[in-house]
């Protein structure tokens, strides 16, 4: 697909918006010049929690910056979602259970649900109060003892406890999707004291950011789930306590979440201004061109634009000549994204990192962006791109340091200048980058017989590129072209969304495109990505497989530091060794969301620095919709 694809991320990460005048850079300066509210982590009581114990807003503070009070309720918004976590699809779905591998669900079904505390999203990591009005962390930092608010309910007006709580966190850990399950690895026990109030107990081998990242799971009614398969796929919309529930719904077609109007919650600070629509609809469409012309012709309100040609050549339509259609660009979030072509490690062909350096050396990226992207991207370099998290330069001594232990395990790019695709000649056909794929392929024995590569008992060297959408074979046919020209047979997979989504989760591919954000202080988020532990885990975001000492020590290392500088330099440690052994095939990236809406909408005035959903802090302005003809 010629774009930069629309990212999965993780439970809890979310995105936020933001349009005028503010740049992401000033934005970040806005938010830095708050005093931080400090407060330590261990044995003590607060409102809110931080990795590194930095809270921006004191217990009494009244809403988010990045949220309007004044925001007026009601209205439908349709939109394309431009992100999606655990077994969502934006193709189509067949299960509304999103917690759970089986199935596909429809994105933002999560929204149902409340959780002890939510992120604060001009801070990189703070969370606040949400169920929980409080947290006492013990000495030892290992138990995190929640007072839940009374009044939180659920939709069906029963009072939401700690006995919901405690069997949330222990049928996910155990029934989970593997993401989430994955997450409460060290969470060892779990009580209801009473009612009110919810301790959990960690290992004392916890990262420091998995309690934070627990207190975003959803909460689950017990007495609901109680009788049902938790595993199984069901089209019985669940019951939830969040500021939304699910209201109409034609399977594979739309699903509407529609505006709680009691919602218990919508009063507390981390809700203020938020939660503005008075329904939410996805619209879901299996090719890309018809949710297109969907949106020309107002079926949709709202969507980012991830093709380069359509967004180059094709908002040209009457409704954007009349000002009717609103185009712009904004600033994307300062957290790490990653997009690339990943190779599958468990494929004995990818054994040997000479060949997967070779394999990555055909794609022209400099050609494709000039003829295909029409110049709008950059190319992917690092595994932590656009955060201060990417490795650069030279390597310094406290990363060295860091490696030198796994000397003779690493490969020698490791230790020098991190490791970056060539930049080619931008002819399309790089003769030197194709004869030194050719010499690689060699070197990792690799024999050419009748103008193919093939094994040394004759097995021909063919990779399958596996992706969701015929889009990409736009793109990925002059690599393919390019793959085949050096001997290397190439096919392009596309299958639909459903049999995508079961290959990727069973490691059924030998290659396939995806792209995920991380979160602004990527502790946990490395395990979920990298670690060996995950490696054959069905449904594990560590696609390529990836198992390393090295990798699993220093991950290990990211969860015991003491500050978010000795995290950057572990993290950019971390980042030469992934680029080092050649995983990946980097692709490309974009700086801006480039996104297309209905000028029917309004916002708030600041756009926070690590988050970007629309949905959450936007609203209906009926005088404009009125004068486009949308009241």
């Amino acid at each position: 697909m010629d774009r930069t694809t629309p990212h999965a991320a993780p439970f809890g990460a979310l995105t936020r918006r933001r349009l005028l005048q503010l740049s992401g850079t000033a934005a970040l300066a806005a938010a830095a010049s708050l005093p931080p509210f400090r407060v330590a982590q261990a044995g003590a009581t607060s409102h809110g929690l931080s990795v590194f114990g930095d809270l921006r807003y004191p217990p009494d503070f009244t809403h988010f910056p990045y949220a309007n009070p004044d925001a007026p309720k009601g209205g439908r918004f349709v939109f394309s979602v431009p992100n999606w976590a655990l077994n969502q699809d934006t193709q189509t779905f067949d299960t509304l259970h999103t917690l759970v591998l089986k199935g596909s669900a429809p994105p933002r079904s999560t929204i149902i649900y409340d959780s002890l505390m939510v992120r604060g999203l001009d801070e990189p990591d703070a969370l606040y109060g949400l169920v929980a009005a409080s947290v006492t962390v013990s000495d030892d930092g290992n138990t995190f003892t929640f007072a839940l608010r009374p009044e939180a309910r659920f939709h069906d007006g029963t009072r939401l406890t700690a006995e919901d709580a405690a069997f949330s966190y222990m049928i996910l850990k155990e029934k989970g999707h593997p993401t989430l399950a994955e997450g409460l690895r060290e969470l060892v026990a779990v009580e209801a004291i009473d009612a009110g109030v919810l301790e959990l107990v960690f290992s004392g081998k916890q990262s420091l950011s998995a309690p934070l990242d627990a207190a975003t799971y959803p909460i689950l009614p017990k007495a609901y789930w109680e009788g049902r398969d938790f595993e199984a796929s069901t089209l019985e919309p669940p019951l939830g306590s969040g500021p939304y529930r699910i209201g109409r719904f034609a399977v594979g077609r739309f699903i509407e979440y529609d505006l709680v109007d009691d919602y218990w919650a919508k009063d507390l600070p981390v809700n203020v201004g938020q939660n503005n629509f008075g329904t939410l609809r996805i619209e879901f469409y299996r090719e890309r061109q018809a949710e297109f012309e969907a949106f020309k012709k107002g079926e949709i309100h709202y969507r980012q634009e991830f093709t380069s040609k359509t967004w180059a050549t094709e908002y040209t339509f009457p409704a954007l000549v009349e000002g009717r259609v609103v185009k712009r660009e904004v600033p994307s979030e300062a957290i790490p994204s990653i997009q690339g072509t990943f190779f599958n490690l468990r494929r004995p062909i990818f054994s040997d990192p000479r060949t997967r350096e070779a394999l990555g050396l055909p794609f022209d990226f400099e050609w494709t962006n000039k003829n295909l992207f029409y110049g709008i991207y950059q190319r992917q370099t690092s595994f932590f791109q656009k955060s201060p998290y990417a490795a650069e330069g030279p390597i310094p001594p406290e990363e060295a340091a860091l490696l030198e232990p796994f000397r003779a395990n690493l490969p020698a790019g490791a230790f020098g200048e991190p490791v970056s695709p060539p930049v080619s000649d931008g002819s399309g056909r790089d003769r030197a980058l194709l004869r030194r794929a050719g010499d690689l392929l060699t070197e990792a024995g690799w024999r050419r017989e009748g103008g193919r590569f093939a094994s040394a008992d004759g097995k021909p060297l063919d990779v399958e590129i596996l992706v969701e959408s015929a889009i990409w074979e736009r793109v990925l046919g002059p690599y393919v072209q390019n793959l085949k020209a050096i001997g290397v047979g190439a096919t392009i997979r596309v299958v639909d969304a459903s049999q995508y989504q079961a290959r990727t989760n069973a490691f059924d591919f030998d290659m396939t495109i995806r792209a995920f954000n991380l979160g602004a202080t990527p502790v946990e988020s490395l395990d979920a990505f990298f670690h060996s532990r995950l490696a054959d885990r069905p449904g594990s975001y560590n696609l390529s497989g990836i198992a390393h000492p090295a990798i699993d020590a220093l991950i290990e290392r990211a969860g015991k530091v003491k500050s978010r500088e000795e995290l950057q330099t572990t993290v950019r440690a971390l980042d030469r060794v992934l680029r080092a052994l050649h995983v990946w095939i980097p692709n490309w990236y974009s700086s801006v969301h480039r996104v297309v809406h209905w000028d029917m909408l309004g916002w708030p005035e600041m756009k926070p620095a690590y988050g970007f959903p629309v949905e959450s802090t936007w609203w209906i302005d009926a005088a404009k919709a009125a004068a486009i003809g949308k009241g």
